[in-house]
């Protein structure tokens, strides 16, 4: 397939419902008052702090999803804050969306160029010490490639910004500071990838927040000194879909 320009559409979102945001508690649950008036109880897929985007009195979209094996119908997945240069910009909260969305940007060829061709891709393949991790994506590149060996690909979602800088976390994660480790011990043998997922269009540029966890910004620079390659992922996001704008800049 051949390369997808900037500025391209990679994932649906399906119909989303939009709301307000009346507040979120214990961390897995947001109550929302739709535009249609009903008060909502959602799945609040994003247990971090949600720096700068946790804004109660603020729009937001929800997902509408019943089913007999879930307590709740209504997932939250974006929300409208304030955006770079004044205008507000969606940003998407669902944590478990970054994967997909990294492996349908892969599939559309927007990575080739970073990449190389890839003849396949797996999810959730266990590696690591014990081989007790498993990395979020691993992928086989296509035959005939110039670089054969195989690509882990780790994906962080990343809504935390200041002006048009993102930075990842926003906490301090222990599991983010063992997987740069992890990601650094497969060199050379393997190509290690950390993907940061910026889920919000109106950043242009990457680092880590060393402010959030200083363990972390040390890991992230001693991993890329010793080879682990890092494409921060910018995304856009609408009640349609997410497009893919392009990488970010590396501004460590």
């Amino acid at each position: 397939m051949a390369p997808a320009t900037v500025a391209e559409p990679v994932l649906s979102t399906g119909p989303l419902v939009e709301g307000v945001l009346l507040k979120r508690y214990k961390r897995f649950l947001a109550d929302v008052q739709l535009d249609d008036g009903r008060t909502v109880t959602a799945h609040c897929p994003n247990t971090g702090p949600m720096t700068g985007v946790l804004r109660p009195g603020g729009r937001v979209r929800l997902r509408h999803d019943p089913s007999p094996s879930r307590k709740l119908a209504w997932t939250w997945e974006q929300a409208e804050v304030p955006g770079h240069g004044g205008g507000p910009v969606w940003v998407g909260v669902n944590t478990a969306l970054p994967n997909r969305l990294v492996r349908a940007t892969i599939e559309a060829g927007c990575l080739e160029p970073w990449l190389g061709p890839i003849g396949s891709i797996r999810a959730e393949v266990p590696y690591g010490e014990g081989r007790r991790s498993r990395i979020d994506l691993l992928l086989t590149p296509a035959e005939g490639a110039a670089d054969p060996r195989p690509i882990y690909v780790e994906v962080k979602n990343t809504t935390w910004s200041d002006g048009d800088l993102a930075l990842f976390p926003d906490t301090v994660t222990e599991r983010g500071q063992k997987h740069l480790v992890e990601l650094t011990a497969l060199v050379p043998a393997a190509r290690a990838v950390l993907v940061p997922c910026l889920s919000r269009g109106d950043v242009t540029r990457f680092v880590p927040g060393d402010s959030a966890d200083p363990r972390y910004g040390e890991l992230f620079r001693a991993a890329a000194a010793a080879g682990v390659e890092v494409l921060p992922c910018r995304y856009s996001f609408d009640a349609t879909a997410v497009t893919w704008l392009g990488l970010a800049a590396q501004a460590w």
